[in-house]
């Protein structure tokens, strides 16, 4: 009897103390800034917005930097008689946690070439830097936990490519990326953008809208598997050109190495209008 009271007791011990862990409050990390960084025993799981097109609604903590690049970036697309090669010898972005939900991010690929092959025959090669894309990122609720997200990305591209690379002009857009947490440990990010961009021929500028539904799943405690569905439509007023795309990623977060993530995947076209495939491996590293 003494024996199965102490067994009771202990039992009832356990479960207090689980209870307590699963009630406790998440800390109020509001005041850290990028002048009073954010602890690293509070620093968040590392979150990216790699592999495969989504981003997500995750910012970095206060006062840290987090870099998330391609290592290196293939990309085929043909059509009309025309084909053409993109590669990306490395493509970094930049982060920074300005505050407890909110960072500013930099990307700019520092080589790039492009190489268009004409059915006749003739070849040509740009290659040079890439533009300059500065986004802010500014989670709304869930940055600290939850079953739902949701944050507002706005960006701005300045035109730093070389000729043949970029199209030279200044452009814009936000992303609204949304992720819910879904059963059996999958989770969806939802992420529809609207881009304002040049005109290809003449002045002004045009609606782009694009957007993707991307499912992840841990395959093991530190691989993490990505599906997606992605999809753009650039009103162009020469003429409105559909994109669409089934995407497959993977990502590798060390158990001793929790700040280290290393990537890669494939993007493969579902039309003509869209690249028939793009191959990449990436890392990023939070400090």
């Amino acid at each position: 009897m003494r024996k199965a009271l102490i067994g009771l007791v202990a039992l009832a011990s356990i479960v207090g103390v689980a209870t307590a862990e699963a009630d406790a409050p998440t800390p109020d990390k509001s005041a850290y800034t990028v002048f009073h960084p954010t602890p690293d025993n509070l620093l968040r799981s590392l979150c990216t917005d790699r592999p495969t097109k989504s981003t997500a609604p995750c910012t970095v903590d206060a006062g840290h930097w987090q870099i998330e690049s391609d290592v290196y970036n293939y990309t085929r697309q043909s059509g009309g008689g025309v084909s053409q090669t993109t590669q990306l010898f490395t493509n970094p972005t930049l982060k920074l946690g300005l505050a407890n939900t909110l960072d500013v991010e930099f990307n700019i690929v520092p080589y790039e070439t492009v190489t268009t092959h004409v059915a006749s025959g003739a070849t040509t090669t740009a290659a040079g830097v890439g533009d300059l894309f500065v986004r802010a990122k500014w989670n709304l609720i869930g940055d600290d936990g939850g079953a739902f997200a949701f944050a507002l990305a706005p960006y701005v591209k300045a035109p730093t490519a070389a000729a043949g690379v970029g199209d030279g002009a200044v452009e814009g857009g936000i992303l609204a990326p949304l992720q819910f947490n879904l059963p059996m440990n999958w989770q969806l990010v939802v992420d529809p953008e609207m881009d304002l961009l040049a005109n290809a021929m003449g002045p002004g500028r045009h609606l782009n809208a694009a957007g993707l539904l991307s499912f992840s799943y841990p395959l093991t405690k530190s691989i993490t598997g990505s599906l997606e569905v992605w999809g753009d439509s650039n009103f162009d007023p020469k003429g409105t050109v559909t994109q669409s795309s089934f995407d497959l990623g993977a990502a590798w977060i060390p158990p001793k190495s929790p700040n280290f993530q290393l990537d890669g995947g494939v993007n493969l076209g579902l039309n003509r209008a869209t690249p028939a495939a793009q191959v990449y491996l990436g890392v990023s590293q939070r400090f």
